[in-house]
């Protein structure tokens, strides 16, 4: 056997963890626990992509044990509900994330649907993120449940080089956690987030710089990081459809047939990618939004929507610390055009009704009778909220404002969010919402 630091190559079994020489496996199978699952890398490839496998779905399963070999959906009920994520035996009968549930129900009629329980995603979240950041302090979330990892320099500490500790990893996660995990690897962040979709669920996948030409060539250039559909489509009409085509291609030519993008698509096309693992990404903004069973035209039925996500809005500002100078109203009409109007300049705020009279000022603004299918709020422009909401001599009552809003958050906190509700806020009957 020989320690990881002093071999090129890190070779090892991701079941039981075994460490083995170059001739330790020469039947394919791990010398100590008979797996197929061998694992042979670079130990010089230290960029990795974390994505946990149908995460919401695992979860509940994970959960309610009985649903272990059922076909599970996680999304909104009722006639415009969507699938948030389904579990891998529902993928099998065609089910997609952000198709609508009554599709999905035709595909697989006896599929279980279960309503997301963020609160909870969000704790288990927090401790796989919690043992990202055991290994590395490099570690930049992409989501809720992926992240870039950036283990260079780390083996020491680790005791393994960055393949291993990854292993390690999974198998504590799957382990402790009770969810599975796809690992990428390689010297990019392109790469290494391309790496993990290949081998789904429990994958580890590993594309070194060397085979990154070969391994990309034939894929379809809708696999470059930034290139949707509208622009696969375009690279299709100039005769790219695979990356194959723009590795064909020298770097002068790629720049003058797509222009500014061209040099970016050309490097990404050779797995060149040069962007750093930068952790704690910064907030750009807090947003909350509900998609309505029905239409909804009454402008009462909105303006109370609004206030409800307003009031969501400024709870996350608080929870994080965050106020806002801008709030953005978002309207999606029944033809899915999204129509957003932002007031900006506002002062600095994580108060619900200052985010609620600056965007219903804007939805005041919109033409009376129009249906919507999609209402929202977003603040932005944000900022640490040390110096929010501050007194001032013209408006001498803020400060008893924020102690009325602080004391409302307090209640709610202990006894939940409808212990206090504001008479605009008020539903009779309840309503046709469906939060997100």
């Amino acid at each position: 056997m020989r320690g990881p630091a002093l071999a090129a190559v890190a070779r090892f079994c991701r079941d039981c963890l075994a460490e083995f020489d170059d001739d330790g496996a020469a039947t394919g199978r791990c010398p100590r626990c008979g797996s197929p699952r061998l694992l042979a890398a670079d130990v010089g490839l230290t960029i990795a992509h974390v994505d946990c496998d149908a995460f919401y779905a695992a979860v509940e399963k994970r959960d309610r044990p009985e649903l272990a070999d059922q076909p599970v959906i996680v999304g909104g009920r009722g006639r415009r509900g969507v699938v948030a994520t389904c579990c891998y035996v529902a993928r099998t009968f065609g089910v997609r994330s952000a198709m609508p549930i009554g599709r999905a129900l035709q595909l697989c009629p006896h599929a279980v649907v279960l309503p997301p329980d963020m609160a909870k995603y969000v704790r288990v979240s927090r401790a796989i993120r919690a043992r990202m950041e055991s290994l590395t302090p490099l570690v930049e979330p992409l989501s809720i449940d992926e992240a870039f990892l950036d283990l260079s320099g780390c083996e020491r500490v680790n005791g393994a080089p960055a393949a291993l500790t990854l292993a390690r990893f999974a198998r504590a996660v799957e382990r402790e956690i009770g969810v599975t995990v796809s690992i990428g690897l390689s010297d990019c962040k392109f790469l290494a987030k391309l790496a993990s979709d290949l081998d789904k669920p429990r994958g580890f996948s590993i594309i070194g710089h060397a085979e990154a030409l070969s391994t990309l060539a034939p894929m379809s250039v809708g696999r470059l990081w930034g290139v949707g559909k509208v622009a696969e489509a375009r690279l299709a009409r100039l005769g790219l459809r695979t990356i194959g085509d723009l590795q064909r291609l020298d770097e002068k030519a790629a720049v003058a047939r797509l222009g500014d993008d061209g040099r970016r698509l050309w490097r990404l096309a050779r797995g060149i990618d040069s962007r750093q693992v930068t952790p704690r990404r910064q907030t750009k903004s807090v947003s909350s939004e509900t998609t309505f069973e029905f239409d909804v035209a009454d402008r009462d039925e909105l303006t109370r929507t609004l206030l409800s996500h307003c009031e969501r809005v400024a709870t996350r500002l608080r929870k994080d610390g965050l106020a806002a100078r801008a709030v953005t109203l978002k309207l999606r009409t029944p033809d899915f055009r999204l129509h957003s109007r932002t007031r900006s300049g506002l002062d600095l705020t994580q108060m619900a009704p200052r985010l609620f009279a600056a965007a219903r000022a804007l939805l005041e603004a919109e033409p009376q009778g129009t249906a919507y299918r999609l209402i929202g709020v977003a603040a932005g422009d944000l900022a640490s909220a040390e110096d929010a909401d501050t007194a001032d001599l013209i408006e001498g009552d803020r400060g008893r404002e924020k102690a009325r809003e602080t004391a409302i958050a307090d209640l709610r906190d202990r006894f939940g969010a409808a212990a206090v509700q504001r008479g605009l806020a008020y539903r009779p009957g309840g309503g046709n919402r469906r939060p997100r």
